[in-house]
């Protein structure tokens, strides 16, 4: 366990894999620049890998301040126990008062680890982070890490704090935050550190790594047309696939769905999926759940396609239309075609 250290800095782990840095933690950064600033302390990243020199300049251009550095071959391919080890002794050399991790695989394997061997708190899947003061016993605690995720199934939203248990640490789902703009002109400090790492570091060899893209990016869809449960079968589901290709738009699903059977998870938007922004969302027999809002709540425009008047979508929606999907739909795409020609 770390003092608590209310000068320490905000550390953002800058997960990348084969040199190619991972979009969550560049997303996180705009939210950590925000609570760095308001702390008045320094925002860095840390960077583990193997010839890995020229992502931190493009760190720095993301809003970090420093970037420590840790290159060994032994760290070419994410292992938890060595990453973990090399990050846990960063924490106790620098003390910061903030740790952030991606909600990915790795960070979702990595955090709880350093979490342990740290004796700190760790709140998983936030979906907010803001800076606040907590009264506890008579005692205020300033400028502490409100750590914000949904909670008991997403029917309610849960606030977690951590005044004695330091680094406060938190992981971040994807997408749930915006990508900063770089600025080219931003200069920073980049900090090499060494890794004392022997191979009984790594119980495990990695003999070849294959990563398998996925089908679909969600996060850089202008338009996305998902089905939910209430599109029925798989075949219904070929509705929204029509209608998403007539639009040049992204096929997406809720959990519910995908459970069904209809489309495969990289479709998935939601709490247990991706967080999309896109310009227009249309949302075909979809219900409404709070789990599934709180992955595309924030569209610029939402079309909401339901039979039911009471589904809870219609109070999100800016255009609503109550009817058969398989009736509205074919309409649509007439329309859409009509106009195309036209």
């Amino acid at each position: 366990m770390i003092d608590v250290n209310r000068k320490g800095e905000v550390w953002v782990f800058a997960e990348q894999h084969g040199g190619r840095l991972e979009d969550t933690p560049v997303e996180l950064l705009s939210k950590a620049r925000h609570l760095a600033d308001t702390l008045g302390v320094k925002l860095a990243a840390v960077l583990l890998g193997e010839e890995v020199k020229e992502l931190p300049v493009r760190l720095i251009q993301y809003g970090c301040d420093k970037v420590y550095l840790v290159q060994n071959p032994l760290l070419a391919c994410y292992q938890t126990n060595s990453y973990a080890k090399v990050i846990l002794g960063l924490i106790h050399k620098h003390k910061p008062q903030i740790v952030l991790y991606g909600a990915t695989i790795a960070g979702r394997d990595l955090a709880p680890r350093i979490a342990s061997a740290a004796k700190a708190g760790l709140t998983a899947d936030c979906t907010d982070l803001q800076i606040g003061d907590h009264e506890s016993n008579g005692q205020i605690h300033n400028n502490l890490l409100f750590q914000i995720r949904p909670a008991f199934g997403g029917n309610i939203i849960a606030t977690i704090i951590n005044y004695d248990r330091w680094p406060q640490m938190a992981t971040v789902r994807e997408g749930v935050m915006p990508v900063p703009k770089p600025d080219v002109n931003r200069r920073g400090e980049i900090i090499e550190e060494s890794a004392l790492l022997s191979d009984t570091d790594l119980p495990i060899e990695i003999l070849k790594e294959h990563k398998q893209p996925k089908k679909v990016n969600l996060k850089a869809a202008r338009v996305i047309v998902a089905g939910g449960a209430g599109v029925g079968s798989k075949d219904n589901f070929k509705l929204i696939w029509d209608l998403a290709n007539c639009l040049g738009a992204a096929p997406a699903a809720t959990r519910a769905a995908v459970d069904l059977g209809f489309i495969d998870g990289d479709h998935q938007v939601g709490q247990t999926g991706v967080t999309v922004r896109p310009s227009l969302y249309i949302a075909v027999g979809i219900s409404g759940a709070i789990q599934h809002q709180s992955g595309m709540s924030q569209s610029q425009k939402i079309i909401a396609i339901n039979n039911d008047p009471n589904a809870p979508i219609f109070h999100i929606a800016h255009y609503k239309i109550l009817g058969d999907l398989n009736t509205v739909i074919p309409v649509m795409i007439k329309a859409i075609k009509e106009k195309s020609i036209k």
